[in-house]
């Protein structure tokens, strides 16, 4: 849904965090917990990196990587002085100096020392700056003292962070229907004609755009891979479901990706039954499916941004590409060799050619998360 990064700065409210990590998580949210030494004294890493489901070889810079959201709860005021003057003394305030995006903080001090006017003067300069802080709120701190300095609740902190997360992205308040995998023609009761699609490459693209703020539809063809979290999944196994679900969803989107492999022929006559074993032959014949992709083309909306995807193979597979892109009234197409063995079908990784009215360019090998945002920000493009 969202990646966020959790900073975790050291007071005896760290231990509040680790509801708000679980919070996030159980919304769908990608959680990046950043530990202050200071932090480790109350609650350990590995704490936070079971709750936020991290992998154990985690990378050593995805404090610097991109993410839709800081948010630092616990703040304490030697935390906040750093955020305010652009200190970088830890992964935290790092992470704050290299992030561009939304910034919530959750202080959490001594009331007296939130009172003090350079602590105020800190909050006043960090608001000015856009960030968004939300409490302190008023109640008896862990020292027994009573007055303005408690860490806000949990609840009241990830639904502040969900308001933030709400409005932002590039592709906030857009439609987006994406289809992937690929679909499978019935023989007939357990037999089908079918392709090696995964459905990985259309899943990272309905990640990468809910991500970037987007409300997105996965079509989902016999997926290999887990629909992400906060996008609508809509099972389409056969070409004909697809078909109806693309055409009945897709007058409704701003944004139409078909990056699943749709069956080009299928059974004309499927058996109901399973067909027995023999020494006889068994001829089946094929009939064309609809293309839906032209369908799509021929009936599209104004403003509407209309993507396909080419599976085929060398340079005369490149050359059929550029053609589709006029033929189905297209603005982009994405052409992944599948004569290769290292991308394309089956694989994490994935080397395209974006071609578009304005030219094209090729999107050298990586994986197909990195793929799919080159496709989204020219996606982006088109839309102005």
């Amino acid at each position: 849904m969202a990646r966020v990064l959790l900073g975790v700065s050291g007071g005896i409210a760290a231990y509040k965090a680790c509801e708000i990590c679980r919070l996030l998580v159980r919304g769908g949210h990608e959680v990046v917990p950043l530990l202050t030494p200071g932090a480790e004294r109350f609650v350990t890493a590995e704490t936070f990196r079971a709750l936020a489901r991290r992998p154990p070889g985690d990378d050593v810079y995805l404090h610097l990587t991109r993410a839709d959201l800081l948010l630092v709860a616990p703040c304490t005021a030697n935390t906040l002085a750093k955020l305010a003057h652009g200190l970088a003394d830890n992964v935290l305030t790092e992470a704050a100096l290299a992030h561009r995006g939304p910034i919530l903080v959750a202080p959490a001090m001594n009331p007296r020392m939130w009172s003090h006017a350079a602590t105020r003067a800190n909050a006043e300069t960090l608001r000015d700056r856009g960030v968004a802080l939300v409490g302190p709120d008023e109640g008896e701190t862990a020292e027994g003292e009573l007055g303005v300095g408690r860490m806000s609740e949990p609840e009241d902190i990830v639904r502040a962070a969900e308001e933030l997360l709400a409005g932002t992205g590039p592709l906030a308040g857009k439609r987006v229907l994406i289809s992937a995998g690929g679909t499978r023609e019935p023989i007939d009761a357990v037999r089908f004609v079918g392709n090696r699609s995964s459905g990985r490459m259309g899943v990272a693209l309905a990640a990468e755009a809910r991500r970037r703020g987007a409300r997105v539809t996965l079509l989902g063809a016999n997926l290999a891979v887990a629909s992400p979290p906060g996008v609508e999944l809509v099972e389409t196994p056969s070409a004909a479901e697809l078909e109806r679900e693309a055409l009945a969803r897709g007058l409704e989107s701003d944004v139409v990706i078909m990056a699943a492999a749709v069956a080009d022929y299928r059974p004309a006559e499927a058996l109901a039954t399973k067909r027995p074993k023999d020494r006889a032959a068994w001829t089946v014949e094929l009939e064309a499916t609809t293309d839906v992709l032209a369908e799509l083309g021929n009936a599209r909306v104004p403003g509407q941004v209309l993507v396909g995807f080419a599976a085929d193979q060398g340079q005369r597979g490149l050359e059929r590409a550029r053609e589709k892109l006029t033929s189905k009234r297209a603005d982009l197409f994405v052409f992944n060799d599948v004569g290769r063995e290292d991308i394309g079908f089956e694989t994490l990784d994935n080397e395209v050619t974006l071609i578009s009215g304005g030219g094209e360019r090729t999107v050298a090998k990586a994986p197909k998360e990195e793929i799919a945002s080159a496709i989204l920000d020219e996606v982006e493009r088109l839309l102005g």
